[in-house]
């Protein structure tokens, strides 16, 4: 077995059981990894919703001169996530510390004995040449307020887990979390009837739930943009692309049964470029149809939905 298959981390009974992250140090002034300009790269792939999320919130806070980035291709295979430098592809780049072929090689320089998934994103630090971190809940807090001293006033401004709102942000990320993030996987990803019903029933109960709350709504919580709109957004944004076939959650589609979601998703992908120019359909979709050839073992991609994503009007 790969170490790069994500599809083996589930039980002889069937359903998808997602892995812990191993890294998960965090940036501050008095800490070991101190809040630097160019001390640290991330590395991430287009594909991948939970690396999604810390592109998106770079954007968001004008990290983009503290904080390089490398993009991987979207052919994950058997050596996990390729560098173009292995596999070429548009809008895949390099690695330009280590040239390193693939993202397990990361892993590996720090921890040659490292039996976990090689998965993204991964926060690197260059002064220790070491994996900060590679749990994208915690690198988009660290994005959020870490580096505040370094940027502009107008981005320090910018708080997208309010203490007014933690509790309430952390509560709906707890069940968005379960039944939708990772509840599209447990659906594409379970080996059986009965995993396969018991993921993809609480996917659309939730997904009604969220159709209620964004109904006469703009953002999920406070009126405002906050991390659970960000943490939503990256799946699904990719709900109709991908895993409305693929992954077998066809019980309904979020441009023709959840109009206050499709209009909150196209509100964000169109009105803010922090989306709009971290999405790319392209990656997303290769990635997926080519990656899982236990779902899709011909790897041919569809060449629907005719529109990736509906216009505003």
């Amino acid at each position: 077995m790969s170490q790069s298959d994500i599809t083996k981390w589930h039980s002889d009974d069937g359903h998808f059981r997602r892995q812990q992250s191993t890294f998960r140090d965090f940036i501050t002034k008095d800490g070991e990894f101190a809040p630097e300009k160019g001390r640290y790269h991330l590395y991430v792939s287009y594909a991948c919703p939970w690396a999604h999320r810390t592109l998106i919130f770079r954007e968001l806070k004008g990290l983009q001169d503290l904080i390089d980035v490398s993009v991987v291709s979207p052919h994950l295979g058997q050596d996990g996530w390729p560098f173009a430098s292995a596999d070429e592809y548009p809008g895949a780049g390099t690695d330009p510390l280590y040239d390193s072929k693939h993202v397990k090689d990361l892993y590996l320089r720090v921890s040659p004995n490292y039996t976990g998934r090689f998965t993204v994103p991964v926060l690197w630090d260059k002064k220790t040449q070491t994996i900060v971190n590679n749990e994208s809940s915690e690198i988009i807090r660290i994005f959020n307020t870490a580096f505040n001293d370094l940027i502009p006033a107008d981005k320090q401004k910018l708080d997208y887990y309010p203490e007014d709102l933690r509790k309430e942000i952390d509560e709906l990320n707890s069940w968005v979390y379960d039944a939708v993030n990772n509840g599209v996987y447990k659906s594409g990803f379970a080996s059986t009837q009965e995993a396969y019903e018991a993921a993809v029933k609480p996917l659309f109960e939730a997904l009604d739930k969220l159709e209620s709350i964004l109904t006469g709504k703009e953002y999920l919580i406070g009126n405002r943009l906050t991390e659970a709109d960000v943490r939503l957004y990256t799946t699904i944004v990719r709900f109709d692309p991908v895993y409305h076939g693929h992954f077998k959650c066809n019980l309904g589609s979020i441009r023709h049964d959840y109009p206050a979601i499709n209009k909150w998703l196209k509100n964000l992908y169109w009105k803010n470029a922090a989306f709009k120019d971290t999405t790319n359909f392209d990656h997303i979709k290769t990635h997926y149809y080519w990656s899982h050839t236990q779902i899709n073992p011909k790897r041919i991609v569809p060449l629907g939905p005719k529109i990736d994503i509906e216009p505003l009007n």
